[in-house]
């Protein structure tokens, strides 16, 4: 039986995923998924500890799928309320360069 809890500790487990997200780097670019605008969404159920990763790819048919989803499944397996996780891949809307964070225009050279 899962653990019951707040609105505001839920928020925090979500930040704390997106937190870890930040680690896994796309090998191409040298850039975290989260800055890269890659990130969709983050759902996590309160009761199991599953949590649901949407994100897409910068290109259909981008080689680097299979190792950003088994990076994104070690990095979550190191918070404890997080229990399965299950990594979507999704195509729209399409990434666009305009999902790029401050942070990763600047590191990319892009204004």
């Amino acid at each position: 039986m899962g653990v019951s809890r707040t609105e505001d500790e839920i928020k925090e487990i979500k930040d704390n995923i997106l937190m870890t997200l930040e680690t896994v780097i796309d090998p191409e670019l040298g850039i975290d998924i989260v800055n890269l605008g890659l990130i969709y969404d983050v759902e996590f159920d309160d009761t199991t500890g599953d949590t649901e990763i949407k994100m897409t790819l910068t290109t259909m048919g981008c080689p680097l799928a299979d190792i950003l989803t088994e990076e994104i499944m070690g990095a979550l397996n190191e918070i404890p309320e997080v229990n399965q996780v299950d990594v979507k891949l999704v195509w729209y809307p399409p990434w666009t360069p305009d999902k790029l964070s401050r942070y990763a225009r600047i590191a990319l050279g892009i204004r």
